[in-house]
């Protein structure tokens, strides 16, 4: 039996089926969160915004129409979600460390990737805004480059732009701090 797309699962559940709402959630819970933690850095900061964001979908669950894809109109709402918790609560620019951890029982190498993991973070952060929702939307949630767009309100080489110059800068900002740790 082939799976239920994004969309008719969407029909399903606006019209009263759970059984639509949970496999909609059970497909989509991990990557939205991974995108909501990768703009806040926090997980306490995270879980709320998560769970805004889906209750912000439960609400609008009978407003979508599948004019867009189902993935391009939630990461909207979670991205909507996010900048306006951003707004209110601090300024743009001020980010809250992020806990980095490893796996690694070895410390020489636990701390190796540690760092490596900073400075990508780093790295992430010091792109512009545009750039980095970009690129998050695409590591974490995995859209492509028309959806990227859409969820963004840009056009297609817009969003690939975006995309191109963010792979450019955080490419630039690797090389530069592993010639100066070498």
């Amino acid at each position: 039996m082939p799976e239920r797309s994004d969309e008719a699962l969407m029909k399903a559940w606006a019209e009263g089926s759970m059984a639509a709402f949970e496999q909609l959630y059970a497909r989509h819970r991990k990557p939205l969160y991974r995108y909501i933690l990768r703009q806040c850095g926090n997980d306490a900061e995270a879980n709320d915004l998560y769970q805004g964001c889906w209750e912000k979908i439960i609400r609008a669950r009978r407003q979508y129409r599948p004019a867009a894809p189902f993935t391009a109109w939630m990461y909207r709402i979670a991205r909507n979600h996010v900048i306006d918790h951003f707004r209110r609560s601090r300024p743009a620019d001020e980010l809250q460390e992020e806990r980095l951890s490893s796996n690694d029982p070895e410390p020489a190498e636990r701390l190796e990737d540690e760092q490596r993991s900073e400075r990508l973070r780093q790295a992430i952060a010091g792109l512009p805004d545009e750039q980095k929702d970009a690129l998050l939307l695409r590591m974490d949630a995995g859209l492509d480059v028309q959806t990227i767009a859409d969820v963004s309100g840009c056009n297609r080489e817009t969003a690939k732009s975006r995309l191109r110059y963010a792979m450019r800068k955080l490419r630039a900002a690797l090389e530069e701090t592993d010639g100066i740790r070498r």
